[in-house]
């Protein structure tokens, strides 16, 4: 994208760094919360409470002597993912998804024994990807498949949804695709490919890489103008749900729709990036402040999705 002003950027209602930091982040974030979203654990057991599913725990561990138990539980497994419980960003996240006698696939393509998977449990124990540095626990989760009608526009990566919570409504939303850059991981900064997703009707409106306009996928070649999420409504209230969960007033919440269990929740994010206001050719501001100009709250999570799908819909 063209390098344009930052009075240009104000005009079209988008939210800046420092601003989303002070305003919004600072203002509606209660510190005392930042654990239950910093620490995928913890995540997965309060949204449990509010009836938002997650992928199955099949193992948590804690020790090191913990880790020879690894072993014994895959040993029927085909799929499966190893995440540091306090990791960010995809950082020490590994993804089995096959089996080749004594040796378990990588989503690249890679095989690996079980011992190099043993040692990575012992490096996400130690500290290597906490976002502090600080001693983590190791999950290992039932491996996602996604529904083929989004995992064909994805490379060698599950595309999850990212919806902003903004004081328990969904104000903007987009797809995230994995990409040869991003080395199969959703990840904007890495390369991934971000399509802007209406609020009001799951369906693509713009598509970038590297905040540069494109639209076809790099890899797959597959137009994105015309991508159509299903469940959509259900997607955005389960998101809003993450609101009475954590109490944050500002997050982003990550989706993925699995092909058996449907939608599921990945993680949250209490300091959400920006470049889904690239993805979606329009500023957040204006929604935020249309939040903050109610005079009534809605209570329930489904009210607040009902009304951010007819307040924020591109067809108004």
């Amino acid at each position: 994208m063209d390098w344009i002003s930052p009075r240009a950027l104000t005009r079209l209602g988008m939210l800046n760094m420092n601003r989303r930091n002070v305003d919004y982040i600072s203002r509606y974030n209660d510190r005392t919360s930042y654990p239950l979203v910093d620490n995928k654990l913890k995540t997965k057991l309060v949204v449990a409470e509010y009836g938002v599913k997650t992928p199955k725990l099949l193992q948590v561990v804690r020790q090191q002597h913990e880790i020879p138990h690894f072993r014994e539980m895959a040993e029927d497994l085909t799929g499966f993912a190893i995440k540091p419980a306090k990791g960010s960003g995809g950082k020490g996240i590994t993804v089995i998804t096959g089996r080749d006698g004594d040796e378990f696939i990588k989503a690249s393509g890679a095989r690996v024994p079980a011992a190099y998977l043993e040692r990575h449990l012992s490096n996400i124990l130690a500290g290597l990807y906490s976002l502090a540095g600080t001693p983590d626990v190791a999950i290992v989760e039932n491996l996602v498949e996604s529904v083929p009608g989004l995992a064909k526009y994805s490379h060698q990566g599950v595309p999850d949804i990212r919806i902003i919570i903004f004081q328990g409504y969904p104000v903007m939303a987009m797809l995230r695709l994995a990409t040869t850059a991003s080395d199969g991981k959703a990840n904007l900064h890495q390369g991934a490919v971000g399509v802007g997703l209406d609020i009001g009707t799951g369906k693509s409106l713009n598509s970038v890489q590297f905040n540069r306009p494109i639209t076809l996928h790099p890899d797959t070649g597959l137009a994105l103008e015309n991508i159509d999420i299903a469940d959509w409504e259900e997607m955005l209230t389960m998101a809003s749900r993450c609101y009475e969960a954590t109490g944050l007033g500002y997050m982003g919440v990550d989706l993925v729709v699995d092909i058996n269990e449907g939608p599921l929740l990945l993680e949250l994010n209490a300091r959400p990036g920006l470049a889904i206001q690239m993805a979606n050719g329009r500023g957040l501001v204006p929604r935020l402040r249309a939040i903050e100009g109610l005079k009534r709250h809605h209570f329930t999570p489904e009210q607040r999705a009902r009304f951010a799908m007819d307040a924020f819909s591109s067809q108004q």
